[in-house]
């Protein structure tokens, strides 16, 4: 015996624009039948939350699958997978597309080259599951949107969740954020990681979907920004605050990648108020607490 439920959307081509669009949700367990052999023209994210069962490769290989872990359907590649009969499983599943799904792809969040993937708990991907099927309802104005937006963050959800991230992130990127603003070289960080930058590279690619250079390059300008924005410090401070010595390369920097010159930024953003906390350089690790005034 086996319990399903399920739902399937059909967005019209202006939701298609929004970048994601959810096809699909579905909730089951017990003994299912076994899905496939098959191909699809979209993508699924099956998360199985307790049981076991199988995976078959298209070249024939056939792996386990033990809950919790997480089956990729990628369109385009046959799959056929199935629970335990025995014991079957718990799985939900969301089937999705849209122009988004190249640049999560690129990013790492999805993995057409490893379908099965073990996570460490389903907790938060099922809490997204539940919010598309909760917008599932007959009638909701706000359907596509509401759906969309919860793949968005179920995407998320499954990037935390995998097996091989601890609970504070993978502890390379936790490495270089720490020595961020320090004016080392790529090759510099590496050795500090008992890496070679290849290894280091091929590390932070795997974890954050870029290079170090754009993910150090992206911890220094945010922080810049936030220097700019509440400071009255001079850019060539800035510059040496978040690791450049050289105050017009932190311009010509700054100005490619953001778009506009430090200076224009600091007269779009500043927030620098006579009397107030111009003085205090904001904390990402410890943002203020906002209270709620009485009525």
């Amino acid at each position: 015996m086996y319990h399903t439920w399920m739902r399937y959307f059909t967005p019209s081509p202006t939701h298609h624009k929004l970048g994601l669009v959810c096809l699909g949700v579905g909730l089951q367990h017990g003994a299912l039948p076994a899905v496939g052999p098959r191909t699809l023209d979209h993508h699924v994210a099956v998360v199985v939350s307790a049981g076991a069962g199988w995976y078959r490769h298209p070249d024939g290989r056939r792996v386990a699958v033990t809950a919790p872990a997480l089956i990729w359907l990628i369109p385009g590649v046959p799959h056929h997978y199935g629970p335990d009969p025995a014991t079957g499983w718990d799985e939900s599943f969301v089937d999705f597309t849209g122009p988004a799904t190249t640049t999560y792809t690129e990013l790492g969040y999805i993995e057409p080259d490893r379908p099965v993937v073990p996570l460490a708990d389903t907790a938060a991907a099922r809490a997204a599951v539940g919010r598309i099927a909760r917008a599932a309802r007959r009638g909701n104005p706000f359907l596509e949107v509401e759906t969309g937006a919860a793949v968005h963050e179920l995407l998320v959800a499954l990037r935390r969740a995998r097996a091989d991230v601890g609970a504070d992130g993978d502890p390379v990127l936790q490495a270089l954020a720490r020595d961020a603003f320090q004016p080392l070289s790529v090759a510099e960080h590496a050795s500090r990681h008992g890496m070679t930058p290849a290894e280091l590279r091929a590390a932070v690619r795997r974890a954050a979907g870029c290079s170090p250079k754009d993910y150090l390059l992206g911890i220094r300008l945010g922080r810049a920004k936030e220097l700019l924005a509440a400071t009255e410090l001079p850019v060539a401070a800035v510059a040496r605050r978040v690791g450049y010595d050289d105050p017009a390369y932190f311009s010509r920097l700054f100005t490619r990648r953001v778009g506009t010159a430090p200076v224009r930024f600091r007269d779009q953003q500043g927030r620098t108020v006579h009397g107030g906390w111009s003085h205090r350089i904001p904390d990402p690790e410890h943002p203020p607490t906002i209270a709620t005034r009485p009525t």
